[in-house]
């Protein structure tokens, strides 16, 4: 209801004002006589074809327009002079139509100098009031109407944007998570047969070796120990092998490090809280005892987040730079006024300082760590 008022409500007080000025022309001048009937269906339909010009589209609004100024000559010609008045009113209807120049609304003030039977000074007064309402909504209202409307639209563009390109970030870190995924199943499939083609032999060998050895340990002592031996010195070399193959299929510890750090906004997500992960540059240059770092004060910083901030959203953002990584872990919970050093902090601060690096923080909006380890 409220918002439909607020669509109509020019039209409402223009047909108020309409009627008031019938009103006022009718009881000041005396116009009611004999033929007050067909007056009052004059200004009816007077006033049903302002009305109605607003029920129809834009190209038909002028027949009205017309109607309307037929009636009023009709009225002022054979009715009462009285009546210029509402010639005023039929020129701003005009003005407000086309909506000229500013210099234009001046024009209908012309019409309440027509002879008539009312005070040149009141239908002239009586004009620029109704010059005011229509130049107020027309240059005012209007205007802020057309700008909220534009605010409006800039506002929901931009919020589309913003939750696109969201939802494209979190889409590529989702498809970046599931490629590291894949590859590290991928690599320990790959060790997985290798050990099988390598160390099953060996081990197979082996065990036919020391069987034939259980057989001839009494006839063939002598025999027995070389083939013993022989089973020892394959065990080693196929020891040596696997340390080699482990070392060699070992996964990449920074691939490691983004599983990690995907698992833990996975268990914050999982508890209703929005996290988010942004790698930008290369993670194969950081060294590991820089990612244990990293990983060591982000699940610190992302605990005290779930537990004190009341946060709905945490971000944690890696950099590496040329000589540098910068890695900040965010919230938007409440912050604090006062950092104190409990053994959380005060294990970050360690961490940080064993690998000459720096830590700062910021509590003006929600809680920020900030990390700068140099490479």
């Amino acid at each position: 209801m409220g918002e439909r008022f607020r669509e109509h409500y020019f039209l409402l007080l223009r047909i108020a004002l309409l009627l008031l000025l019938e009103g006022y022309i009718i009881l000041s001048q005396s116009v009611l006589t004999g033929a007050s009937a067909g007056v009052l269906l004059l200004l009816a339909l007077f006033i049903g074809a302002i009305a109605g010009k607003e029920l129809v589209g834009r190209r038909y609004q002028l027949i009205f327009l017309g109607i309307a100024c037929v009636l009023w000559i009709f009225i002022l010609l054979n009715v009462n002079t009285a009546f210029s008045l509402l010639g005023v009113y039929l020129g701003y209807e005009m003005v407000s139509y086309w909506k000229p120049r500013m210099f234009f609304y001046c024009v209908p003030l012309g019409f309440a100098f027509i002879p008539g039977n009312t005070e040149d000074f009141v239908s002239f007064m009586i004009a620029i009031m109704i010059g005011i309402i229509y130049w107020q909504h027309d240059f005012v209202v209007e205007t802020y109407r057309k700008q909220t409307k534009e605010d409006t639209i800039a506002e929901q563009t931009l919020k589309h944007n913003m939750n696109r390109i969201e939802h494209e970030m979190q889409e590529e870190v989702r498809k970046s998570y599931l490629m590291a995924e894949n590859q590290m199943l991928e690599e320990r499939a790959e060790l997985s047969q290798t050990l099988h083609d390598k160390l099953g032999h060996n081990i197979n060998g082996s065990v036919y070796q020391l069987e034939a050895v259980k057989v001839l340990m009494e006839k063939e002592p002598e025999a027995s120990k070389k083939m013993i031996q022989a089973v020892i010195d394959q065990l080693r070399s196929g020891m040596d092998e696997i340390r080699l193959i482990l070392r060699k299929e070992r996964p990449k510890k920074y691939k490691l490090a983004v599983l990690q750090l995907e698992k833990l906004c996975e268990d914050c997500r999982a508890k209703g809280v929005e996290a988010e992960l942004t790698v930008e540059g290369e993670l194969k240059d950081i060294p590991e005892k820089y990612l244990e770092v990293v990983l060591d004060n982000a699940y610190e910083a992302v605990s005290n987040s779930m537990k004190y901030a009341k946060c709905s959203k945490i971000r944690i953002s890696i950099h590496v730079l040329n000589q540098m990584i910068r890695c900040s872990i965010s919230d938007n919970g409440i912050g604090c006024e006062e950092i104190v050093d409990g053994m959380g902090i005060s294990g970050m601060r360690k961490r940080v300082r064993e690998v000459n690096g720096i830590l700062d923080f910021e509590s003006e909006a929600g809680f920020t760590i900030n990390m700068l380890l140099p490479l």
